[in-house]
């Protein structure tokens, strides 16, 4: 990974985001209040497994043979889906 600042960047304001949701819990706040703010949380870790995969297939079409870059972009492809 080149950028790995940038994904615990993105990942710690995740934690507070989750964290805050908890005590929005804690507080009795509205349902549709949480639920908001826990999509937003899914967007997030949706966003950060799109980056990683990207890079992961930009790296595999720059830097391996083609038969093997076949595999990685298949696995890559699984690897979305199944987060979905």
């Amino acid at each position: 990974m080149e950028d790995k600042k940038s994904y615990i960047n993105r990942l710690s304001r995740l934690e507070g985001q989750i964290r805050g949701i908890s005590r929005m819990i804690e507080e009795d706040r509205e349902c549709t209040d949480v639920v908001t703010q826990l999509s937003a949380v899914k967007a997030g870790i949706d966003k950060v497994i799109t980056l990683m995969v990207t890079e992961n297939l930009m790296h595999c079409v720059a830097e391996e043979k083609a038969e093997d870059q076949k595999d990685r972009v298949e696995a890559a492809l699984k690897l979305i889906f199944k987060s979905r």
